[in-house]
């Protein structure tokens, strides 16, 4: 399975959530606090590394302020063709 995070742009975020709907796995929140500009950006809460990468966070933000790193596991073979 695939592993994932995000790094979000905070002072390009303007808070306004559309990533935080679509994360099928709810790992996206709103920040304790402000950016610069007054809005709340939102943060990565994966303690436990759920995260796929599955791209629809950044896809969805209206800022382009997510960028997604991915790294897929990949299963080698023994020799035998297994």
């Amino acid at each position: 399975m695939a592993k994932g995070r995000i790094v979000v742009n905070e002072e390009w975020c303007k808070g306004c959530q559309l990533c935080i709907a679509v994360c099928p796995s709810h790992l996206i929140q709103l920040a304790g606090y402000f950016n610069r500009k007054g809005h709340q950006p939102v943060i990565l809460v994966d303690p436990d590394r759920r995260c796929t990468g599955c791209t629809l966070c950044a896809m969805m933000c209206p800022e382009a302020g997510i960028t997604v790193y991915r790294r897929s596991q990949v299963k080698l073979s023994d020799g035998n063709g297994h």
